[in-house]
């Protein structure tokens, strides 16, 4: 697949990624960084915290991307003393130079900053420790053909929507994504709509209508019972 991309601005001055072969933008145009730290790192992560007493949390993210989710809850991990154990999914990753480049570093601590880019690329291999706090994993995968034993408090859904690649929300992309979650474990993401919210009531989840990030009005969240 041959990726036509470009680093763009998003409204809260935040950057994004524009995929030009896909016609879509990596984050929401309203705001990259608060749309990540409001649908993943509060309604994800803050959410299961909140309600589950852990020293540790483990992450699958389908569409790693920019890894902008990964770089903001990492942040949030250390600041709580959280272990986090982190798996990304991601077809076609993004150069570590055009990584390099997001400006990310405005938002997260210098010395993460450095050792996730430092790390980046090995991480696309195996699995790498980050720093003391924050382990990650890549998978150079599509999603249908990633596998693991590893089971996971949260997943990130984060793909590209529907409209762009309705193959990621399908009932088999869904039910493979969701085989990885543990029981009482959240799935979020940006997007709702009443045939995922069908197919995830069909894999015994509990659904919940959260409020959205700027520019939209709900999003999902679904806990497995």
């Amino acid at each position: 697949m041959n990726h036509e991309l470009t680093i763009v601005p998003t409204a809260d001055g935040s950057n994004t990624i524009y995929n030009a072969e896909v016609g879509e933008h990596y984050h929401s145009r309203h705001g990259a960084l608060q749309e990540s730290l409001h649908v993943f790192v509060k309604s994800g992560l803050q959410y299961f915290l909140e309600r589950n007493n852990t020293s540790g949390v483990s992450i699958l993210e389908v569409g790693f991307g920019t890894g902008l989710n990964f770089l903001l809850t990492a942040d949030a991990c250390t600041g709580t003393q959280i272990k986090l154990d982190y798996t990304g999914i991601e077809a076609y990753p993004v150069s570590a130079e055009m990584m390099a480049q997001t400006g990310y570093q405005q938002y997260i601590p210098g010395l993460l900053w450095e050792q996730f880019n430092n790390n980046y690329s090995a991480a696309l291999t195996d699995r790498v420790q980050i720093d003391a706090t924050n382990q990650l994993c890549i998978a150079h995968s599509k999603l249908l053909d990633f596998n693991t034993d590893e089971q996971f408090d949260i997943i990130y859904f984060d793909a590209f929507a529907a409209a762009h690649q309705p193959e990621m929300w399908d009932e088999e992309a869904i039910s493979h994504t969701v085989s990885f979650l543990k029981p009482g474990g959240v799935f979020v993401t940006y997007a709702i709509t009443g045939n995922l919210k069908r197919m995830l009531k069909s894999q015994g989840f509990k659904i919940e209508k959260a409020p959205g990030a700027p520019g939209k009005r709900e999003m999902l969240r679904a806990v497995k019972l």
